[in-house]
């Protein structure tokens, strides 16, 4: 199940967000509106509902969180952006990285 998370993640959304994968949940963030997405098995199913949302293609990121280690990963076919300077699957920005992982443990701890 995906959901979007304007407000601290409860433990009922953590669980239902953990279903698809069990040991970690994808995410999808929107860096400009603090905003993001998670569960489902596709970062690009998170994007998908963040766009919905009216979020820009430009300001979302793809990353993971795992819950038992509360470690924020970056890795996702949704970050590989060559017109915004991002050759790989991991956000290579480390000022973009530091902020998405702002916006995830403001809502996940």
């Amino acid at each position: 199940m995906i959901h979007l998370i304007e407000k601290k993640v409860t433990d009922q959304e953590s669980a239902e967000m953990l279903e698809a994968l069990e040991v970690y949940i994808k995410l999808a963030v929107d860096v400009e509106r603090r905003i993001l997405a998670g569960g489902g098995s596709l970062h690009a199913d998170c994007e998908a509902v963040l766009l919905e949302n009216g979020s820009r293609q430009m300001d979302v990121w793809g990353a993971d969180w795992f819950p038992n280690s509360e470690e924020v990963t970056f890795e996702s076919l949704i970050n590989i952006r060559p017109s915004q300077g991002n050759l790989s699957l991991e956000v290579q920005n480390t000022v973009l990285r530091t902020k998405i992982e702002d916006i995830v443990r403001a809502y996940f701890q």
